[in-house]
């Protein structure tokens, strides 16, 4: 299954919750929101939910808010079984150190899909390098700056100008006067603020 491409805001209704990471445009009523989308939009209470469908919603609210396809994030499931540990804490640690998510956490874009541009235009180097594959899995100890092109330099001050937050999750640093960014260790859950039951996700695959 392909990337979402469809209406971001009937997305968010869909599943009932804010999907920051991919869009900045908002439900206009909470009316709105605690619905469902539609010509009747019924309210999302009265639908009874079954198992696999609670399951396959917090699977679709963690794939759509971090743009990746069904096959890349039952890739990290595959990888997450493989280290010791919470499944659903280190499939959510992956997806948050993929440099697109990198990028965006510091500000440097509006929504992760615009990081992922960024990335795959060459604007991003990680460790003094240009990395143009946005599912790079970044380290701590990792330094993230801008490509040396004044196109580049001037995309990323615009960016910051109009970046949404102050600062940058506990787990990173930003310098804007030097224009790098660094990652100082793994994300913890608390610093994930997305509104999702991982555990779900995983039992959604288990059968796989």
């Amino acid at each position: 299954m392909s990337r979402y491409r469809g209406p971001r805001v009937r997305l968010q209704r869909r599943l009932g919750i804010r999907l920051d990471d991919l869009t900045k445009k908002r439900i206009r009523s909470r009316k709105r929101q605690n619905s469902l989308p539609g010509q009747h939009g019924y309210p999302r209470r009265r639908v009874r939910l079954s198992e696999f469908r609670m399951r396959l919603e917090e699977k679709q609210k963690l794939r759509f808010n971090y743009s990746v396809s069904e096959r890349q994030l039952f890739r990290y499931i595959k990888e997450a079984r493989r280290i010791k540990g919470s499944t659903g804490l280190i499939v959510l640690q992956l997806l948050e150190m993929r440099l697109d998510t990198i990028v965006y956490r510091l500000n440097l874009a509006r929504t992760i899909l615009a990081a992922r541009q960024l990335v795959s235009h060459g604007h991003i180097q990680v460790n003094q390098k240009v990395v143009t594959i946005a599912s790079f899995q970044c380290q701590p100890g990792d330094k993230i700056s801008i490509s040396q092109k004044k196109a580049s330099k001037e995309l990323i001050k615009n960016n910051l100008k109009n970046r949404q937050r102050r600062y940058p999750p506990r787990h990173l640093v930003f310098a804007k006067a030097q224009m790098q960014g660094g990652i100082k260790k793994v994300v913890d859950r608390r610093s994930i603020r997305l509104p999702v039951n991982e555990l779900l996700v995983v039992e959604y695959y288990s059968r796989r």
